[in-house]
């Protein structure tokens, strides 16, 4: 089912409004505080939807879809485990509130009142480095995403892409955060109005008692065959796929065939209830990703600017608050498309040519959405997009000016040469997502990337952050050995396993690179910190 008149209004409207307020807002913007943060002034209500807005892209819908095709309902355990430290910080400040009180504008920026301005040159490296190689698919699962709902041949993702990037650049970099607040508020609108009418949707197609009994017996299937592969190939000879579109036939659910067994082949689902049963991910995985969700809402830039432009350190703890439940929908939701799209998929024998467990979502939708409902499901989806790409250009951006550019002039900018230089990083920034989405091939599921690179800076700095606020005895040895060593798991995972073939014994897995980096991390500031003040005689805690 391909787009309509009434699609196409719905999406152009929803581009020129977005556009156009973002474009707007670049009158209010004077200086470099108010281009990135707002002036610090931002209100609860605001915060609230302009958090959620940016932390749910179509990357984030691809990445807990594709967690939903692969692992059911379990596949919602990291939104959970976000919602409960997310929570629990907003209850307690732990973290946020001396963050906010500080009055910085970035999170290296505090380590030099501790740890001196090495510290804050390499974690501002550290945060840019995990930062933007994490946000180096979003554009491409995001242009995947809209090539296949709205049925687009494959060679058009990176004009795709591109334009999509280009519709971002321009308010961002206008505007600055004042049109992300702005832009936000609207995509949040427009953004949840698409999500709650396609689960709607996809409920009824799948039908609830329906799902369930697939999964199970789907996930029965694949641990007593536990050798069989996923398919990509209609399995049916009454049924194909077209061959020229890699469609599936649009009939419904109650019309697929039922054997209890499936075709040798078929479709491989973990264990889609119990992330700790058996077939699901196991402890270990559980273990990285408790980790990885505390260190995330902690420490990682794109939330915490939130809490910087917050009022005061009280609206920073409400945002959180109230934003906490809403990261179980942000994993729960589209998991659920990703899980009726594994059940319509399964009844079929495989998925059709060109199709992974990365894009069976999208093609699913495409098939189930009829014309309108499908074109405000896309405007929702590239609300999303628009918000997420905006807000981590604009965060990175200010990390690169703030904390490596500035503290390396020997005299300080004119403020219009600051506004400029800002702008600047964000367009280069968004040159090099482009080249990097094309090329790089991911090495596994979207979502065990993301948690990777993301660990290359979460793993460290949230070693630094509570050394910093909560330990005296930290000390720069012990910083600059976190930095380090929490790094080298990560990368070694981008580099190596971007170079090696699949099945080589030298690739390492994520669950290895992300554990390792919070216990590097530790380690080393314990022992350098340690070692620091052996060689100085010192107390600790002096």
């Amino acid at each position: 089912m391909g787009l309509g008149i009434i699609d196409f209004a719905i999406i152009g409207t929803y581009l020129l409004l977005c556009v156009g307020a973002g474009v707007w807002m670049k009158r209010y913007v004077h200086q470099v505080e108010d281009f990135a943060l707002a002036r610090r002034e931002m209100d609860v209500y605001l915060g609230v939807a302009s958090l959620a807005a940016t932390e749910l892209g179509v990357v984030t819908v691809m990445y807990t879809a594709q967690l939903g095709f692969t692992q059911g309902f379990a596949g919602a355990t990291p939104g959970v485990l976000m919602a409960f430290w997310m929570a629990l910080v907003g209850a307690s400040g732990f973290i946020i509130r001396p963050l906010r009180q500080a009055g910085v504008m970035t999170i290296p920026e505090l380590f030099e009142k501790r740890f001196g301005m090495l510290v804050r040159w390499l974690a501002g490296l550290v945060v840019v480095l995990g930062g933007v190689l994490n946000m180096g698919i979003f554009l491409r699962l995001g242009g995947e995403f809209l090539v296949h709902t709205a049925g687009l041949p494959p060679e058009y993702l990176k004009w795709v892409m591109t334009g999509l990037l280009a519709l971002v650049l321009l308010y961002t970099t206008l505007g600055g955060m004042i049109s992300v607040l702005v832009t936000d508020y609207l995509q949040f609108i427009v953004m949840g109005t698409g999500i709650v009418v396609t689960s709607l949707f996809v409920l009824h197609e799948a039908g609830w008692n329906r799902l369930l009994n697939t999964l199970k017996e789907a996930h029965t299937q694949t641990v007593l065959f536990p050798n069989t592969e996923n398919v990509q190939r209609a399995t049916s000879p009454k049924d194909p796929w077209p061959e020229s579109e890699g469609k599936s036939p649009s009939r419904p659910s109650e019309e697929l065939p039922t054997e209890s067994s499936p075709p040798a082949g078929s479709l491989k689902m973990g264990n889609p209830f119990n992330p700790l049963g058996k077939g699901g991910p196991g402890w270990v995985w559980l273990v990285w990703q408790a980790l990885v969700a505390l260190a995330a809402i902690t420490t990682w830039q794109t939330m915490v600017v939130r809490v910087l432009a917050a009022k005061d350190e009280s609206t920073a703890c409400a945002i959180y608050r109230r934003t906490s439940f809403y990261f179980v929908g942000r994993f729960a939701l589209p998991g659920l498309w990703g899980a009726a799209a594994f059940a319509y998929f399964y009844r079929q024998g495989g998925l059709p040519p060109g199709v992974t467990d990365l894009t069976a979502m999208p093609t699913y939708l495409a098939q189930l959405l009829p014309a309108g409902i499908l074109g405000l499901v896309i405007a929702g989806m590239l609300a999303a997009e628009m918000s997420t790409d905006s807000g981590y250009l604009l965060t990175w951006a200010t990390v690169i000016y703030n904390d490596l550019v500035m503290p390396c002039l020997r005299r300080p900018l004119s403020p219009a040469g600051r506004l400029l230089l800002i702008r600047i990083l964000v367009v280069a920034i968004g040159i090099f997502l482009v080249f990097w989405g094309l090329w790089y091939e991911l090495p596994g599921t979207a979502w065990d990337y993301l948690a990777v690179t993301g660990t290359i800076y979460l793993a460290s700095l949230f070693t630094l952050l509570v050394a910093a606020l909560y330990f005296p005895a930290a000390t720069r040895t012990g910083a600059l050995a976190a930095i380090i060593l929490g790094a080298i798991g990560p990368i070694s995972f981008v580099i190596l396993n971007a170079l090696l073939p699949d099945g080589s014994p030298w690739r390492i897995s994520a669950e290895v690179a992300g554990l390792s980096a919070f216990a590097l991390a530790a380690l080393g500031m314990i022992l350098g910190s340690l070692a620091e003040h052996m060689f100085h005689k010192s107390p600790i805690g002096k």
